[in-house]
């Protein structure tokens, strides 16, 4: 996550953008094409951030200019007087036009921004077409956009519509109902520990409706079909992915991509613990297929590992400047509980580069983005899967370990084993 020093004072005007290294003519013609978002009266210490980038708002900060067109997310934590402690993060979507002006202003009662009238807004767009507050924008950082499309190049306007809750605003503070019954894995642990220390865990006395994420069952479940094959369902996700696909994608793996790309930046960024499950799921269920990265969706699957590829590589970077964390408000990294070989991700990873590996025939591209993402988990976690002792072993409270269930009294004395994803 960058830093953006001209954001976080406010100042950089279209004529003095220095850390962009370009003339004047050119800077303002970036102003012009590129979107602006203008945030208004929003508090100095408030943590503000625009998709890789996070700034410390100073006194005279009233937004963003020169964004690209495309899907952006937009995240804050608002501050105390001291700027020492933060409430959890709260973040939205947008999807900007070439020198779209988008407007939000802050609501100190609540500690959010809001849209602002229809009438407002216009008056507030031509000021800023004006430049009327362009030394109080600061630019976006032009040369992490790269970065950012690598995490975001599946998100479309369509698929933000799609998935994001009423108002837009994702943040754990709404997802009170999901504290107390999920998988109590660390990184679940950390999400609910902040939400439980914050002021919102006692304004959120019911769980308010979040994101539309689409439904993905973690174990495939027939009745009258034999234990044999229902194990076989279970060890292979190949037909439930095919099955979602065709039912809630319309056969679009693009807008599943999208849906990975849109949890994990929820999660990462907007620390929402209900986008962390929908990312596991999602990622689970690809990772469970045995037959269809290499026969009926090679295409999909090389797309996907690339897509998680540069999730990891992002969130576990070790250059970023920012000392953000979860304690102060917010993180854009993944924190050491993800270096455990306990984590679901190991399992997953260790089981599916064995498949790639000794696959009789396997896509040039699924085969190149499955080794660039093994090396990557390799030097980066220190994970060794060719020398892990305990790689075929199950442990007793293990979460993808079979689970053993008496089938109904059709198939009596008949056992399945499911793997659970």
């Amino acid at each position: 996550m960058e830093r953006g020093a001209a954001a976080a004072s406010g100042c950089g005007s279209a004529s003095g953008l220095s850390n962009l290294q370009m003339d004047s003519e050119t800077a303002l013609e970036l102003v012009k094409q590129g979107a602006t978002l203008l945030v208004l009266d929003v508090p100095q210490f408030t943590l503000f951030g625009i998709d890789t980038q996070m700034f410390s708002v100073g006194p005279a900060f009233k937004g963003i200019k020169m964004i690209p067109p495309g899907p952006h997310f937009v995240y804050y934590s608002s501050s105390n007087r001291e700027g020492n402690a933060f409430s959890p993060v709260v973040g939205f979507f947008i999807y900007t036009s070439p020198s779209e002006v988008i407007v939000h202003k802050w609501l100190q009662q609540e500690e959010r921004l809001i849209k602002l009238s229809d009438e407002e807004e216009v008056r507030y767009c031509e000021a800023v077409k004006n430049l009327e507050f362009d030394r109080q924008l600061g630019p976006y950082a032009l040369n992490h956009f790269g970065e950012w499309k690598h995490l975001s190049n599946y998100i479309t306007k369509k698929i933000i519509e799609r998935i994001e809750p009423i108002g837009g605003e994702i943040t754990i503070a709404r997802e009170a109902g999901l504290v107390d019954t999920v998988p109590k894995t660390a990184m679940e642990k950390r999400l609910m520990e902040q939400f439980k220390d914050s002021k919102f865990s006692r304004l959120a006395e019911k769980s308010q409706r979040g994101c539309y994420y689409t439904s993905i069952p973690n174990v495939v479940k027939h009745k009258g079909i034999c234990g044999e094959e229902l194990t076989s369902l279970n060890l292979d996700k190949t037909q439930l992915l095919e099955a979602i696909l065709m039912k809630e994608y319309g056969g679009e793996e693009d807008l599943l991509l999208g849906e990975l790309q849109f949890s994990f930046i929820a999660f990462l960024m907007g620390q929402s613990l209900e986008a962390f499950l929908q990312w596991k799921a999602i990622v689970s269920l690809l990772f469970g297929c045995t037959d269809a990265p290499f026969h009926t969706r090679s295409h999909l699957f090389a797309k996907f590992i690339k897509v998680i590829y540069y999730q990891l590589k992002h969130g576990f970077r070790k250059d970023h400047t920012d000392t953000l964390d979860l304690e102060k408000g917010a993180s854009v990294v993944l924190d050491d509980s993800w270096l455990s070989k306990d984590i679901f991700l190991h399992r997953l990873c260790k089981d599916f580069f064995s498949l790639v590996q000794e696959a009789s025939v396997v896509d040039g591209d699924l085969l190149t983005w499955t080794r660039k993402l093994q090396g990557l988990v390799e030097t980066t976690l220190g994970w060794d899967f060719q020398n892990d002792a305990a790689g075929g072993i199950y442990g007793e409270d293990d979460e993808f370990a079979p689970v053993i269930e008496m089938l109904d009294s059709t198939s009596s004395g008949e056992m399945a084993a499911k793997t659970i994803a």
